[in-house]
């Protein structure tokens, strides 16, 4: 986005607000690196989406592999030539420094797994591959990239959570839960933009395709994924917090461990209303409003190094 869409946008796309819906109770300087992440996120995929349109598939290369960099070492990118990379370098450095060397080996883990999915997806769509319902829903996970705003729960805590924690089948299937509705939520928002622009990336498009489905039939289809989502969300809230409540075992850590997993518990949450608010305020998803209801009006088709 250049200055002048910038200016003319920005507010309307509503990105830092998704963040402060869901990670309540964080510290301000959390909170605002978590939104400058999650609004470099955003910025990521419509580059991501431009370099697939206009068939930039050098650009894409190269920029995946300056992410990959710059992840690792954040420091050494901060005056990188390219906003994207330096945007990732800076995001980074910041949220590395409120929790110890494990969470930030772990985050980064998670995002190289996020920018390889992005390569395939990359893949999938330059070729014309609809991925199957399952392959779909495996893929999907990495690109809404669940486990890194799982992870981001835990400095909005105060607290890195140990791995059996973090393991634990209650805390684990709530934090699924609550992006499995986002993600699918995203794809019953971003249908009509995706359609438009022949993509092949979504849920709804997976069960058109493999599963015979008219596109009002896959529609209701995804409504339905949706609002199992909050109702086994809720069964698995009920389950998390009653773990919670096992790590109190009247010691001073125990009891920080289960203040800090409940306040997790409570942001997973905190992502339903979020996340639904966020796709009815965003101009990101007015595509009735476009000229095109495939390109956003706030991108460009420049490229770092193409045109």
């Amino acid at each position: 986005m250049p200055a002048d869409k910038v200016e003319e946008h920005a507010d309307g796309l509503c990105y830092t607000d998704l963040m402060a819906g869901y990670y309540i109770g964080a510290p301000d300087g959390v909170l605002q690196a978590i939104a400058d992440y999650s609004a470099w996120f955003f910025v990521w995929d419509d580059r991501h989406d431009r370099d697939i349109v206009h068939g930039r598939a050098a650009a894409w290369m190269r920029l995946k592999d300056r992410l990959h960099r710059a992840l690792d070492s954040p420091g050494d990118h901060l005056g990188h030539e390219d906003p994207v990379v330096a945007g990732l370098a800076d995001s980074v450095e910041r949220l590395y420094a409120f929790l110890p060397g494990g969470w930030n080996d772990r985050f980064a883990r998670h995002f190289h797994e996020v920018i390889e999915a992005y390569d395939r997806e990359f893949r999938n769509r330059t070729e014309g591959i609809v991925p199957t319902v399952e392959e779909y829903l495996e893929l999907r996970r990495l690109t809404f990239a669940h486990w890194i705003w799982t992870d981001l729960l835990e400095p909005s805590a105060g607290s890195e959570l140990p791995d059996e924690v973090r393991q634990n089948p209650a805390y684990r299937k709530a934090a699924l839960l609550s992006q499995e509705f986002a993600a699918w939520y995203n794809d019953l928002c971003s249908l009509p933009k995706e359609m438009a622009g022949n993509e092949v990336h979504n849920l709804g498009i997976s069960l058109v395709i493999h599963e015979e489905l008219t596109l009002e039939e896959a529609i209701t289809e995804v409504r339905r994924r949706v609002e199992e989502c909050i109702s086994e969300f809720q069964d698995a809230e009920r389950d998390a917090l009653r773990f919670a409540d096992t790590l109190d075992d009247g010691t001073v850590a125990g009891k920080e461990t289960s203040a800090a997993v409940r306040a997790c518990v409570g942001n997973m949450r905190n992502w339903f209303s979020s996340v639904y608010w966020f796709h009815h305020e965003s101009g990101r998803y007015r595509v009735d409003s476009w000229d095109d209801r495939s390109t956003p009006p706030y991108v460009t088709n420049e490229a770092a190094g193409e045109s």
